[in-house]
């Protein structure tokens, strides 16, 4: 079933997070005023029992599934059993209670990296296991393939109504910046902020050779898909697509060093950049074929140089950032 009224009940899973938080305000902006949420201190999603309780006290009638542990390729090769354990115990437990509890649509969302290394390009969602995996985001892909499954198999066995879309590379506020653990949009905003306020000209290293491209989606555009999704009748669903999966992206992309080009000139810093080879590139590329979710009527609107403001002016409006603008 779909949405059908701004009264239905509404569960975010990850609201605090870059997806979840964006499709809380996109919501609520369009009057959607039974939206439920709970902080991760109040409900952890990999205890079972505490994820049944929350289920039968609030009873959603659609969950937005936007909870992971997510990150980078250093994240992914320094925590790999963090990345796979914690990403099955959430899932596990979010779409089981969605079943017991007779949700009437959840929305489960991947990610792009689930898809073979040398995929075919555009990647259409065929392809889903049909080579191997990336190498340094394997432990984060296997539990997002292990969720589309999940949600396929109660699909064909109970009839439940799950859809999983996959989204590319999605940025925007309350990304996650982090020095370390962040993925490559966020760490350069951070990077190239850091010599613009700092005090020394170095160049500003980027991993990699720049030459892998990527596709990026303003996080506002997916809140936007994820209400396209619960708004359309099960039957439009079915047919757009029959494995309910559907992929999220602008419907093309850009090379790693145009996008380090693009930051600098957002972030208004003149000096050099250089590219450390001796860090792992990933996957060479991974563009979106997006035609299904385009026949729902769904189409990006922000365009990267857009988004990239947007996302700056977040980091600089932050308090731990402000202080160190001179």
């Amino acid at each position: 079933m779909h949405l059908t009224s701004t009264s239905e009940k509404i569960y975010i899973a990850g609201h605090k997070g870059l997806v979840g938080s964006a499709v809380l305000a996109h919501f609520a902006g369009l009057g959607y005023d039974n939206l439920v949420v709970r902080e991760r201190t109040a409900l952890d999603l990999r205890r079972q029992h505490d994820v049944e309780t929350f289920f039968a006290k609030e009873r959603p009638d659609f969950v937005i599934l936007a909870a992971a542990k997510v990150g980078g390729i250093m994240a992914n090769q320094t925590y790999p059993g963090e990345f796979i354990h914690d990403n099955l115990g959430i899932q596990l437990n979010v779409i089981q209670a969605a079943h017991n509890h007779a949700v009437k649509r959840l929305i489960f969302l991947g990610s792009s990296c689930i898809y073979p290394r040398q995929a075919p390009q555009p990647i259409r969602e065929e392809f889903l296991l049909s080579g191997p995996l990336e190498p340094s985001n394997q432990w984060y892909s296997v539990a997002k393939i292990a969720g589309i499954k999940l949600c396929q198999a109660y699909s064909e066995q109970y009839g439940d109504d799950y859809v999983c879309l996959m989204p590319s590379n999605v940025y925007g506020p309350n990304d996650n910046f982090d020095r370390l653990n962040s993925h490559v949009l966020p760490a350069l905003l951070r990077r190239f902020h850091e010599a613009k306020w700092g005090d020394d000209n170095r160049p500003v290293t980027v991993w990699g050779s720049g030459k892998p491209r990527r596709e990026f989606l303003y996080s506002w555009d997916l809140a936007r898909a994820c209400h396209c999704v619960l708004s359309a009748p099960l039957e439009t669903i079915r047919d757009v697509a029959p494995d309910a999966m559907m992929n999220v992206g602008m419907g093309h992309d850009i090379t790693i060093a145009h996008l380090a080009d693009l930051v600098k000139d957002v972030v208004g810093w003149n000096g050099a950049i250089e590219f450390d080879r001796s860090k792992p590139d990933g996957t060479s590329r991974k563009l979106l074929e997006i035609g299904r979710i385009k026949k729902l009527g769904w189409e990006p609107t922000t365009n990267l140089e857009e988004g990239l403001a947007l996302t700056y002016d977040w980091f600089k409006s932050q308090p731990e950032w402000q202080h160190r603008e001179r």
